[in-house]
C-alpha cells in the first residue's frame, strides 16, 4: 500500500503527483472501501506486484 486517506480531494492530490512523477498508471491500484454509520468511506491507493516472493523454497501456486 502506498497512501491511504478518508479524504478524496487527498487522494486525487497524491495521484496528481504520481502523475507528474511519470509512475507508470497501469500499475497503480485505487480501491474505495465503502464505509457505513460507523466506518467512513476510505480510499487506498497501492502499487501492483507482479511476482510475488515466495514466502518458502516451494514454487508458489497461481492461487
Amino acid at each position: 500500500m502506498i497512501f491511504e486517506t478518508r479524504d478524496e480531494s487527498e487522494l486525487r492530490a497524491r495521484l496528481w503527483r504520481l502523475r507528474e512523477a511519470r509512475v507508470d498508471r497501469s500499475m497503480i491500484r485505487i480501491d474505495t472501501l465503502c464505509g457505513r454509520l460507523a466506518l467512513p468511506t476510505t480510499y487506498r491507493l497501492s502499487r501492483f506486484v507482479t511476482d510475488p516472493v515466495c514466502e518458502s523454497d516451494h514454487e508458489c501456486s497461481d492461487h
